[in-house]
């Protein structure tokens, strides 16, 4: 009998305060070997500043903008509003 509440105080201490400093580990080494490798998929670096700008992916000069088509600009016709329709509002009790 003394021996298994022995057992049982031991697993007990175990599962209470090593268990969740090596999950802690393995799931943070964990998480951070996913943000590294997805953050690098999207061609960012993965632990940098959270604001820092982009990289540009361009072989040429930067700060140049190239476009390959601009739609054709439609002068707005101004449209009178001739005011909404009308709903009849029946107040259901």
């Amino acid at each position: 009998m003394a021996t298994f509440l022995l057992t049982l105080l031991i697993v007990f201490f175990i599962a209470r305060f090593v268990l969740p400093v090596v999950l802690r580990m393995v799931v943070g080494n964990f998480i951070k070997k996913q943000a590294r490798r997805y953050g690098q998929a999207a061609g960012g670096s993965p632990f940098g500043a959270p604001f820092e700008p982009a990289q540009p992916r361009s072989n040429g000069s930067t700060g140049e903008v190239h476009v390959d088509y601009v739609p054709p600009r439609q002068k707005p016709q101004p449209k009178e509003f001739k005011g909404g329709d009308y709903v009849d509002f029946e107040e259901v009790k």
